[in-house]
């Protein structure tokens, strides 16, 4: 191909003037009137890249066949992210003896400006860079200060990992994500609540973060992300519908209904571990009576552990619960029923309600593996009834933080992609 005369600083500039051009598109007007031939030319391709993370490396041909157009105008759509650096050719395909020139498959360059994605827990901040394939480089991860008095304590401890990342960042990244734990006010990238870290409440993260980096940042409660991270890069790729459970020392959920990730008016809706399963249940650290999360989550299958004389019981996890059960200890195989039913409850509700019908596991009963993954389905099955739409598939996700990460980029991807998730 031959050369345009720019050098690769020109056409990194260029990249990211079009990546700021997919931004401004994206975000929300006040009122909506035609769409511009821009946008709908920003819109195609955002569509074109979303195919593409679906199928993976993808041939110009079979990438026109998927979204039904000719291949004329899918050159005319990836040429200029070609250009730019973001896409690449690969190697050709072995030919398959009809003739022609071999198909070669398009993927992101490796060299492309990444996504520095931010998992921001109650007790810690994780960060890393990660890659418009999905790839995590340069982790930088801090636990906070266990007698931190003042948010501006843990704010230090976030800007210093954040700026430690983008320090090891080859090119500027094209943004921030963040996937927080707690109540997140996604209209202003402000944490709302966060029970187990009461410091962090009303804090502006997303207008600091941009203040301090002049980056565009992304900020969206930790189980979204993870079903984001599953949408772009694992297992809910090319899904219409699923849902995403995160269980651990705090439970919440996600839900990717008819394409689109729900959130409720600013960010309100998808909390799940505060859905009511047993009307006088115990006390939940928000301060109402049984919450899904006074029954799933380690808090009582730890309290349960010490009741029911199992060793180690305040180190308890799935993982150790089911090593338990399967020797045979006593006490072990019934305690993991009534946890695996305890999950399954919660989903229970949720499959009634929205009946998304895949959902994926992630966190603390990830460590359990198929045993624990079985009980519970075999529990949702059985709350359940029969229903037109297909039967319910549980699968389990990531126990540790890689999904998380991603989908905290996959936030900020969702927006240079001209994708309203």
């Amino acid at each position: 191909m031959a050369s345009d005369g720019r050098s690769s600083s020109e056409k990194e500039k260029a990249g990211l003037t079009a990546m700021s051009e997919l931004f401004d598109e994206a975000r929300p007007r006040r009122s909506q009137g035609l769409i511009s031939s821009s946008a709908i030319g920003l819109a195609n391709r955002g569509r074109v890249l979303q195919a593409l993370f679906d199928l993976g490396p993808t041939s110009r041909a079979e990438l026109a066949r998927h979204v039904g157009v000719n291949r004329a105008t899918i050159t005319g759509i990836i040429q200029p992210l070609i250009d730019q650096g973001l896409l690449v050719d690969g190697d050709p395909l072995p030919s398959k003896g009809s003739g022609g020139k071999p198909a070669k498959p398009m993927w992101f360059a490796r060299d492309a400006a990444p996504i520095c994605a931010v998992l921001l827990m109650h007790d810690s901040v994780h960060c890393c860079l990660v890659s418009l394939s999905g790839t995590i480089t340069a982790e930088v991860k801090a636990d906070f200060p266990p007698e931190a008095g003042e948010v501006e304590i843990l704010a230090r401890t976030i800007f210093a990992s954040i700026s430690q990342t983008l320090a090891l960042a080859h090119r500027p990244p094209l943004g921030i994500g963040v996937a927080a734990g707690g109540m997140i006010d996604t209209d202003r990238g402000a944490i709302v609540a966060v029970n187990l870290a009461p410091l962090l409440a009303h804090f502006p993260l997303g207008e600091e973060l941009t203040r301090r980096f002049g980056l565009t940042t992304r900020v969206d409660h930790h189980p979204r992300a993870l079903l984001v991270g599953d949408r772009w890069f694992g297992i809910g790729r090319g899904k219409r519908n699923f849902a995403v459970i995160y269980t651990g020392e705090v439970l919440g959920g996600a839900l990717f209904l008819d394409g689109h990730l729900y959130r409720g008016r600013a960010g309100a809706g998808g909390e799940l571990g505060h859905t009511f399963v047993a009307v006088d249940g115990s006390i939940c650290r928000c301060g109402r009576r049984g919450c899904w999360e006074t029954i799933a989550t380690l808090g009582w299958l730890r309290r349960e552990a010490r009741l029911a004389g199992l060793a180690a019981a305040e180190m308890m996890d799935s993982q150790r619960l089911v090593a338990l059960a399967e020797s045979g200890a006593a006490g072990a195989a019934e305690l993991l029923d009534r946890y695996a039913r305890n999950v399954a409850i919660g989903i229970a509700n949720l499959q009634q309600t929205m009946a998304p019908n895949f959902i994926v596991l992630h966190g603390d009963v990830v460590g359990g593996g198929s045993r624990l993954l079985d009980a519970i389905t075999q529990h949702v099955r059985d709350l359940v009834p029969w229903r037109p739409g297909g039967d319910i598939e549980l699968v389990m996700g990531d126990l540790e933080d890689r999904a998380a990460l991603r989908g905290a980029a996959g936030l900020v991807l969702s927006e240079l992609l001209h994708f309203t998730l």
